[in-house]
């Protein structure tokens, strides 16, 4: 690279690109997700040197290590649309945002950060993950706890799975003295299950594909656990029902719905009592049809949306903080990106030096006939701190040049102390340093 970029500019190009909850309703997400993970993060890996797959309720985001034009590209080759792309400085802002909860449904929310190292994991599972890639999910995971700790904003912020219960409490007032069924043990299902404790409800019924799950869970909010296979009589026993499960299909469905709604009795209730289904999973458990049942209401996480700007009301004075904490942080983290593009130039140079000290420690022992083994030793550890010390002024040098995205200039030095070149602006070579010798010649 010989042209010089403007300062916090990035040198290696970074992008994302995906749809959320800003954008998107539910049947976007769920035509936009990619339903085998590892297929498309080996897919994507042939293409990109980087690649971070982020997938949750409200989101679906695609990192890379490559411009937002290649990854565009890419994404309308497997078939999406509808999608927006950040690049670079925007990019790396949006994934801080992204990981201090400011970008998050719920403003300060703590499961971001979760689900960002879960993706990073599995892309370093996949093989699929790089230096860059590592660094920026990392630096992103570490400012969103620095964000937290700097200001309030996560203070009594709430979860997906807590503001799927404030939704309920909104649709039917208290829920104290109502049965409430959660269908899903995983972690969201475990936000609503504790969430749900401090109800004093009358009944909490849990329910999973694996029960000794769904036990374990009953057991520590003081619920109790279901069989899957009795779960639409529980359902017609219910006020309410969340479910959150990890299921690629529907758990559950209007015709099984209907079958068990008439069967169910209410003896001292002159009309069947309404039931409130809220989904807040991704790909949705319940079938839309549902919703075309007398007394069933279905919502969805796009019926969060009140509940959000509630609590982004709460919490503005603290975003403010953290937008301007972020801001500082971006700029360190640009400085710190930019610090690994001069690894390759600091390779060349020292491979170069190493060179020099290995020819000319050699040329030195040989003038010494019959070194011992501990002189040599002496030798070699001589010249190697001779040449680090030499080196170390320069090796700043050239990582200070490209923490300003001055690469050019890195270039320069390199070529100028390893081939005695001199680049003028254009990145032409003029010449050679007077009185330089290359040192790869032989006397």
């Amino acid at each position: 690279m010989s042209t010089q970029k403007q300062k916090n500019e990035l040198l290696i190009p970074v992008a994302c690109a995906g749809i959320n909850h800003h954008d998107a309703g539910v049947e976007e997400l769920e035509a936009f997700r990619f339903a085998d993970e590892k297929a498309f993060l080996a897919d994507a890996g042939r293409v990109f040197n980087g690649v971070i797959l982020l997938q949750t309720c409200n989101r679906i985001e695609i990192f890379v290590q490559g411009t937002a034009e290649e990854l565009k590209n890419y994404l309308h080759s497997k078939g999406k649309t509808g999608f927006w792309t950040l690049s670079d400085k925007e990019a790396l802002n949006h994934l801080l945002r992204l990981a201090s909860g400011m970008d998050s449904m719920i403003i300060g929310e703590d499961q971001i950060l979760g689900q960002l190292r879960k993706a990073l994991a599995l892309a370093q599972e996949a093989g699929v993950s790089s230096q860059i890639t590592d660094l920026c999910i990392n630096r992103a995971v570490h400012t969103g706890i620095e964000v937290r700790i700097q200001t309030n904003i996560n203070n009594g912020a709430v979860s997906i799975g807590s503001a799927a219960v404030q939704l309920a409490e909104e649709l039917i007032g208290t829920l104290a003295g109502k049965r409430i069924t959660v269908v899903g043990v995983g972690e969201m299902g475990k936000l609503v299950a504790q969430a749900l404790s401090a109800k004093q409800l009358i009944g909490i019924y849990v329910t999973n594909r694996t029960f000794e799950n769904a036990k374990t869970l009953a057991e520590e909010i003081g619920g109790k656990a279901v069989l899957m296979d009795k779960l639409y009589d529980y359902i017609a026993l219910s006020d309410v029902v969340i479910s959150c499960t990890g299921a690629p299909h529907y758990v559950i469905h209007k015709d099984k719905l209907e079958e068990a709604l008439s069967k169910h009795i209410w003896p001292l209730e002159e009309e069947k009592k309404p039931i409130i289904l809220i989904d807040i999973a991704q790909p949705r458990d319940i079938e839309e049809g549902i919703a075309e049942i007398d007394n069933v209401k279905l919502f969805t996480i796009d019926d969060l949306k009140t509940i959000s700007d509630k609590n982004l009301d709460m919490r503005r004075h603290e975003a403010e903080l953290a937008e301007r904490f972020i801001l500082e942080e971006e700029k360190k983290f640009i400085s710190e990106l930019n610090r690994t593009a001069s690894n390759v130039y600091l390779a060349t140079l020292h491979t170069w030096a190493d060179s020099v000290r290995v020819r000319e420690r050699d040329k030195a022992l040989a003038r010494l006939a019959g070194a011992d083994d501990k002189t040599k030793e002496v030798f070699d550890d001589f010249s190697k701190v001779i040449v680090k010390k030499l080196l170390t002024d320069l090796t700043f040098a050239i990582r200070g040049c490209a923490e300003r995205a001055d690469i050019a200039t890195a270039e320069k030095l390199v070529l100028a102390v390893t081939k005695g070149e001199i680049k003028d602006n254009k990145g032409e070579i003029k010449g050679e340093i007077p009185c330089f010798r290359n040192e790869d010649s032989e006397d």
